[in-house]
């Protein structure tokens, strides 16, 4: 499967949740470590779901760019 992340740069670093998985998030100082850290945090997350015997959410986020004029 594959989950949209949103990744937003803070003053310490970078954070990075999924918004079809609830309470997956993850922090870090770099761009590679947040991406890195995500990665493995959908993974526990899903592992989680399926333990507790719950329905995996199958991605619906959708994500893109839109180009403007901020003159």
């Amino acid at each position: 499967m594959r989950y949209a992340v949103i990744i937003e740069k803070r003053k310490s670093g970078h954070s990075a949740y999924v918004p079809d998985l609830p309470g997956c998030i993850a922090a870090a100082r770099t761009l590679p470590q947040v991406k890195r850290l995500i990665h493995g945090a959908i993974e526990f997350h899903i592992e989680g779901l399926r333990v507790e015997g719950r329905r995996i959410p199958k991605p619906t986020s959708l994500c893109d760019y839109v180009q403007v004029n901020a003159a």
